[in-house]
């Protein structure tokens, strides 16, 4: 299905176009007649799968200019708030619709006064109660509520902001949902707040024949930080992602990363949003080679040409092992994820693995050098301890 068959603006079909788009993705061709009929809608689907362009051209496409506030977004973090903001303001601005971005971590102010003139707002949970408590925000007239990543959001604990910002927003509403999981507190929430919804079910983004999926199994775990390093250097053409379990293991390996000469930057919750836009814009213009992120960057970020995915700590969970995995093979391209197994990560791994459809073989170790790593803080002002120049064979 083409875009031009669709029953929307044609500035926004010229708009497609102009983007590269031509074909819609599953996602879109199964949600857009949907929502362009006014039909609430629940939409499982990944992240780059184009479900931002699925519910956006048909919102813009009903928006009316100079009746105020008509859509609210909500999103489970600050990039993905930023990310979709971009999309609504690209297509929007040759229909004069303005968008704003509301998020914590900046000055309220700006974004105060930027809500006044826009029709479409999308923001956090944190931060949109804030505005709706200091009533500098107006939900009279939206007519349109999306929930982004909604699983991902409830995970991160925002489900009472979210029932609280839902009772703000007027009954009579078109609302959506997309998640890329709808598992039971989703049904839920649909049950709740929506109104005979079609749920829309896509298979996942990943190509699994063009996803290699590789363990290595390392006895010594002082050892895992030199594999990744040697992976890196030699096994690494493109971009990579490495994930660590904590805010501190990300700071503390890619410092570690930059002193062996590898141009690596971290990304997390404790971070400025400066900082973190930093980080991402880094390597979106490949001035980064690796991001070292914690489980922040597995979701809502559409980051291209990543080409490897590095597990330094294993995530807990099938789900959450699927997510980070995503952000790599994608629109045909092929990708790798690594994962670097120690003993403490062994009960982690058995429950990734007891997901039937995951096919994760076993790598030899590679020869490496054994480099140094030092979770001393630079702050602490004590040098790096000397490299050692011995190879580690298994």
């Amino acid at each position: 299905m083409k875009f031009e068959e669709l029953n929307i603006s044609k500035k926004l079909i010229d708009k497609t176009r102009e983007q590269g788009f031509e074909e819609l993705t599953l996602i879109q061709e199964k949600c857009l007649p949907e929502i362009i009929d006014g039909k609430d809608v629940v939409g499982q689907a990944e992240t780059g799968s184009g479900k931002t362009l699925a519910f956006c051209l048909p919102i813009l496409d009903r928006i009316i200019l100079g009746e105020g506030l008509q859509t609210v977004v909500l999103t489970p973090t600050r990039e993905l708030c930023v990310q979709v903001t971009d999309v609504f303001k690209d297509f929007g601005k040759i229909l004069g619709v303005k968008t704003t971005s509301i998020y914590g971590g900046v000055s309220i102010g700006l974004q105060i006064k930027r809500i006044k003139t826009s029709e479409v707002a999308v923001g956090t949970p944190g931060r949109m109660l804030d505005h709706l408590r200091r009533k500098t925000i107006d939900f009279r007239n939206v007519r349109f509520l999306v929930l982004d990543e909604t699983d991902k959001m409830l995970e991160m604990g925002f489900i009472d902001d979210v029932e609280k910002i839902i009772h703000h927003v007027p009954k009579k509403r078109q609302t959506l949902m997309f998640s890329a999981t709808i598992m039971r507190s989703i049904h839920r929430l649909m049950n709740k707040h929506l109104n005979n919804p079609v749920v829309i079910k896509t298979k996942s983004l990943v190509d699994k024949s063009k996803l290699e999926q590789v363990y290595y199994d390392i006895y010594q775990q002082n050892n895992k930080f030199s594999i990744l390093v040697h992976l890196l250097k030699n096994n690494t053409h493109g971009l990579a992602i490495v994930f660590c379990a904590t805010r501190r293991e990300s700071d503390i390996v890619a410092r570690n990363l930059r002193h062996h000469g590898i141009n690596a930057s971290a990304i997390h919750g404790g971070m400025s949003q400066n900082k973190r836009s930093q980080s991402l814009d880094s390597l979106k213009n490949q001035r980064t080679d690796v991001l070292v992120a914690t489980d922040v960057a597995a979701r809502g970020l559409d980051i291209k040409n990543v080409t490897h995915i590095y597990h330094y700590d294993v995530p807990k969970t099938p789900t959450d092992y699927i997510h980070r995995i995503g952000r790599t093979a994608r629109a045909g391209a092929n990708g790798t994820a690594v994962t670097l197994l120690t003993e403490p990560d062994h009960d982690n791994f058995r429950r990734v693995q007891s997901n039937d459809e995951l096919r994760i073989e076993k790598a030899d170790i590679p020869n490496f050098k054994k480099v140094t790593f030092n979770r001393i803080s630079k702050h602490k002002k004590k040098p790096f301890r000397r490299q050692y120049h011995h190879f580690s064979r298994r």
